[in-house]
């Protein structure tokens, strides 16, 4: 078993929480595998935790090779016959383990929780609200800006309220689409074709289907429910796929905005971003910083910052963009968690822009470390 179980006192204590209950749990899985090969050991004691599919907590071994998307089947936390929790003991937030007919054995403080979660159940402020509830600090967004950021159609809602230009789109919910379907239809007809199909609480590309045509929407709907009854169903936009990183300021500064990156596919197998692009195929190459006017680079940088302060965001968050050939940007979503690999978009757009992944792994927990629980 690898990680401290003994607390140091000289050192801040990271707990890296990982897997949970969605869709997304392997992806999570590999996001934990980089940080946890990156954070600095000298500077923290680590403790790896894992959530199964089931929910329960388990003290995870840290063997990064089987944590990989292309090895074959996803990786998954595994439950187990000893579960952690999170208590408060004498005023402490300590983790324990807890055995049927065994004596609890206390593992020591935690200081602030790294929660690498994606999706619902983790990304979605349902952690977030735990850990809050406890007044334990933690990486990232609050539960407000964590439940917006999930749901792409609050999410529009909350952009197009500030301001920020948002595409053409339909919400659809489990009732409206068992109760009429024929209006779902009309209303996602008046969008006009191609549009995207997607799950409104899922990342990853999970469940998203490009639809060319009337008569392959019906299908294409069914498999995004899989992922969430709720859809948001958008027009195609032509334009250029430009993200920007944000990191949240110091004290009272404003976000900070990385170098925008461009994500090109690589034609043939994947018509646009989906998952197998993203994680399986590796059929997507990121430009940073893109190729844009240096106007454009200043005024995506500012949108995305305003998208951060719009959903009330904090810690860190990509922000997607659609650049249009007459030289506007349409904003498309925020992530409040998103993919954390070395490899991943949001760590490299912060290389380009001069801090590296160690470093910006440091700079989050410090965030953390700053910020107070409950209202702020």
């Amino acid at each position: 078993m690898n990680g401290n179980l003994v607390s140091n006192p000289n050192k801040p204590r990271v707990a890296v929480l990982f897997g949970g209950r969605s869709s997304e749990h392997g992806v999570s899985c590999v996001t934990a595998a980089g940080v946890l090969g990156a954070i600095d050991r000298d500077k923290y004691d680590v403790v790896p935790i894992g959530i199964a599919k089931s929910g329960q907590w388990v003290l995870v071994n840290e063997d990064l090779s089987s944590m990989s998307l292309a090895a074959g089947a996803a990786p998954e936390v595994l439950a187990s016959d000893k579960t952690v929790a999170l208590a408060e003991i004498g005023g402490e937030h300590q983790l324990i383990v807890a055995a049927p007919n065994e004596v609890p054995v206390e593992l020591g403080t935690v200081d602030v929780v790294f929660p690498l979660l994606h999706g619902p159940f983790g990304e979605d402020g349902t952690i977030q609200g735990l850990l809050e509830l406890s007044d334990t600090r933690y990486v990232g967004s609050g539960v407000l800006a964590s439940a917006v950021g999930m749901d792409k159609h609050f999410m529009k809602v909350v952009f197009e309220a500030a301001g920020l230009k948002v595409g053409p789109y339909v919400a659809v919910t489990d009732r409206q689409w068992t109760n009429d379907p024929a209006a779902v239809r009309a209303q996602v007809e008046a969008l006009g074709f191609p549009v995207f199909v997607k799950p409104a609480r899922a990342g990853s590309s999970m469940g998203i289907s490009k639809v060319d045509s009337l008569q392959e929407l019906d299908q294409a709907i069914a498999q995004a429910r899989e992922h969430d009854p709720k859809l948001v169903i958008e027009a195609g936009i032509v334009g250029r796929e430009i993200e920007c990183a944000v990191l949240e300021g110091r004290g009272t500064d404003a976000p900070r905005a990385s170098l925008p990156g461009e994500i090109a596919v690589a034609t043939g197998a994947h018509s646009f971003y989906d998952f197998e692009a993203k994680y399986v195929d590796n059929a997507a190459a990121l430009s940073c910083p893109a190729d844009l006017p240096d106007a454009a680079i200043a005024r995506v940088r500012e949108l995305a910052s305003q998208a951060f302060d719009a959903v009330g965001a904090e810690g860190l968050s990509r922000v997607d963009f659609f650049y249009t050939e007459d030289g506007e940007f349409i904003i498309n979503e925020i992530n409040t968690m998103p993919g954390f690999t070395p490899k991943s978009m949001y760590p490299q757009m912060w290389a380009a822009s001069g801090m590296n992944y160690p470093d910006l792994i440091d700079e989050l927990i410090a965030l953390a470390l700053e910020r107070k629980t409950g209202l702020r």
